[in-house]
């Protein structure tokens, strides 16, 4: 690559945020988490959770995304939902109304439900729709050549010029963070791509470890390379659990890296506890100060749900948030009903290693 040195292709870490400073901020912020019960709201009013009626589209808020300062809508769509449709129409439907109905957070993976995900993705962003989208999608692969490939297919199957923005998929094992930013790595890839003009902004996804995320981001400062996203559980569950919410997102907070909170329902096993509904569960994802709740949509009325539960919220009270954790502390002792930290179900590279070459 033409001078391809990540420090000079992402936004550089401030001089002060030396490794020590990160990990005095992880450990301070976490400390606090953890003692303080009265942490988070501040949290939410430092980073301004925006009422209802700011920046808005059709009714849906958006807020920032972190030190991208794109403007993306409070709820994104759920990229892996809208291939499991029997008529791919009807994934088209689901995906232009969101857009039309003021979502423009669009979530996929290249690696989701075979590639159907992108390919019908790609298919409902004609005819205009890609000028109303926020497109981001995730990549597998560790090594350079292989990002480089499910990059291009990526674009191929979303039939577009540009992805928003580029994740790295799954880092959910103590040895990711080295492998994607080692020589010949994944991370040169989505440089050499944003050089190109292939994809805007760069972040990481996990869903199995707060301290594998942080090891993430520890190894980026020591590149001196800053995300521009950081993608997590953040949900009722997780709260009481191995929490992201407790250990990464004050981190990202202070560093002004954009949150992106995903399995809110926690894939439907919050449901399954029958501990909180499915808009209670939503309303505690808005409250925190995420960028945007990604959130899967199978059908309309889901997805309308989604939608009315956005337009509607209002910041949560301290009671509030109080009563919501008090309902669901005792099912989320164990992790059980967040099987994506506990097994390995939703570990697609687990039981797909093939795709991290």
């Amino acid at each position: 690559m033409k001078n391809s040195s990540p420090e000079n292709e992402n936004q550089k870490m401030d001089g002060s945020l030396t490794r020590r400073k990160f990990l005095e901020t992880t450990v301070g912020t976490t400390v606090a988490s953890a003692v303080a019960g009265s942490l988070l709201p501040h949290v939410h009013a430092r980073a301004g959770v925006p009422a209802a009626g700011v920046d808005a589209k059709n009714g849906v808020p958006y807020r920032t995304l972190g030190n991208t300062g794109e403007k993306v809508s409070s709820v994104g769509l759920g990229g892996y939902h809208i291939g499991m449709q029997r008529d791919e129409q009807e994934s088209m439907r689901i995906i232009r109304t969101a857009l039309d109905e003021g979502i423009n957070f669009l979530d996929n993976c290249w690696d989701y439900n075979g590639g159907a995900s992108e390919i019908r993705m790609g298919k409902a962003l004609q005819d205009g729709y890609r000028q109303k989208a926020f497109l981001m999608t995730k990549i597998d692969s560790h090594t350079k050549q292989g990002a480089t490939n499910q990059i291009n297919e990526s674009l191929r199957r979303l039939q577009t010029d540009h992805i928003d923005l580029l994740q790295f998929h799954e880092v959910i094992r103590d040895t990711d963070p080295e492998a994607i930013f080692a020589p010949n790595g994944a991370l040169e890839a989505a440089v050499a791509a944003k050089q190109q003009g292939k994809i805007r902004y760069i972040g990481f996804t996990g869903h199995k470890s707060p301290e594998i995320h942080l090891k993430m981001l520890n190894t980026s400062f020591a590149h001196k390379f800053t995300f521009n996203s950081v993608q997590m559980p953040l949900n009722l569950m997780d709260a009481h659990y191995d929490s992201f919410e407790k250990l990464v997102l004050p981190v990202l907070l202070a560093h002004n890296i954009g949150v992106l909170g995903m399995k809110p329902l926690g894939n439907g096993l919050i449901l399954q506890s029958k501990a909180a509904e499915p808009v209670e569960c939503l309303q505690y994802a808005l409250n925190l100060p995420t960028s945007v709740v990604i959130t899967g949509c199978d059908t309309l009325p889901i997805l309308q749900q989604a939608l009315q539960t956005a337009r509607t919220f209002r910041p949560l009270s301290q009671e509030q948030v109080a009563a919501l954790l008090a309902k669901t502390e005792k099912a989320a002792q164990t992790g059980e009903h967040e099987l994506y930290k506990t097994a390995h179900n939703f570990d697609g590279t687990i039981m797909n290693p093939q795709w991290l070459d």
